[in-house]
């Protein structure tokens, strides 16, 4: 395992980062406390230090059970968890973006957790009724405390995102050092605005379903169970023909389809830590094993050709030759962008 710096911080996270939704079985599915044990020690061993986890996951089970897991080296782990996202129905005070949430909902991480303090806070979703300044100053004073060490955030829009860090910029509070984003070979609209924001500001994008719940994997076209229901984007006829391309290379490579969606995602320009999951050991040994192969430039050119989208206006606009004519004086071609 190498390791990489979280975005504009000096943070240093595995390549990899464990995401432990699957720890608990309150949803219907998941691993029992042996198996969940055993995923996150497969993880450890294999050099891994970055652990994701969030209040809601499996109604508090998976931070229970990830503060249990790493209280004999609790200084080791970059552990990483979550806030917005309800922790009770019927009262809106407990969900939201907003401080009250904010202090609450941390504290009771913390006690889940049985730790002192979080090293990677995310915002799990925008919630379009907090301010910016509110939520800024809120985690702002959150790491003043000592009680959180870097923020991220997860499932916003693009400008919010900006604003929120040009904001912080500006009065001298912590800025976001990670986005979080769904990105896949079956979900690639990131590529619009959220990823070239990223690059733009130097957050470390941490890409969660990598493999499109499995989609990506062949499990749907072997007709092997799963979650998603049949209308799902993750099993129409776009998904099936990226599948089949997934799995077609890794035959050819003598690999497996997890390994090659996950080295798309890693090879791809940017800083790419994905998200991996899994409810037993032998699925995380899979994929913990992409580590130490690569796609070729031809490989990467045909899955990249078979899960193209548009990226609509005003991206195609400014790439066309007539714009590029006006904008360059015809001098387009004979321009080095360092920047591109």
């Amino acid at each position: 395992m190498h390791y990489k710096l979280l975005g504009n911080s000096g943070l240093r996270v595995s390549e990899l980062c464990l995401g432990t939704m699957t720890f608990g079985k309150e949803w219907g599915w998941g691993s029992d406390y042996d198996e969940s044990k055993a995923v996150f020690d497969t993880y450890a061993n294999a050099g891994g230090n970055f652990l994701d986890t969030a209040n809601r996951y499996t109604e508090g089970t998976s931070e229970k059970w990830l503060g249990e897991f790493i209280a004999s080296n609790r200084y080791h782990f970059v552990l990483a968890t979550k806030f917005a996202l309800k922790d009770r129905n019927g009262d809106p005070n407990f969900a939201g973006n907003h401080r009250k949430n904010l202090m609450r909902s941390v504290g009771e991480s913390l006690k889940r957790l049985n730790t002192e303090f979080i090293d990677l806070l995310w915002i799990h979703a925008w919630d379009f009724t907090t301010r910016e300044e509110e939520l800024m100053r809120g985690l702002d004073d959150l790491i003043s405390r000592g009680i959180v060490h870097y923020i991220g955030i997860s499932d916003t829009p693009a400008w919010i995102v900006s604003r929120c860090n040009t904001l912080s910029e500006l009065r001298g509070w912590n800025k976001f050092a990670a986005l979080q984003v769904e990105y896949s070979l079956l979900q690639r609209t990131p590529e619009r605005d959220l990823i070239p924001m990223a690059k733009a500001l130097d957050l470390a994008i941490t890409p969660w379903a990598p493999l499109a719940g499995g989609a990506l994997t062949g499990k749907y076209l072997l007709n092997q169970p799963g979650r998603v229901k049949e209308e799902s984007p993750r099993r129409n006829e776009r998904a099936n023909n990226i599948a089949s391309v997934v799995m077609k290379i890794a035959e050819e490579k003598d690999s497996t389809p997890a390994r090659v969606a996950l080295n798309w995602i890693r090879q791809q320009k940017g800083i790419q830590i994905p998200i991996i999951g899994a409810r037993i050991p032998e699925q995380l040994n899979d994929s913990i094993l992409c580590i130490g192969e690569e796609l070729t430039p031809q490989e990467i050119q045909r899955l990249n050709e078979i899960s193209a989208i548009e990226l609509g206006f005003p991206h195609d606009f400014l790439q066309t030759d007539g714009v590029k004519d006006v904008l360059f004086g015809g001098t387009f071609q004979q321009l080095d962008n360092h920047r591109l």
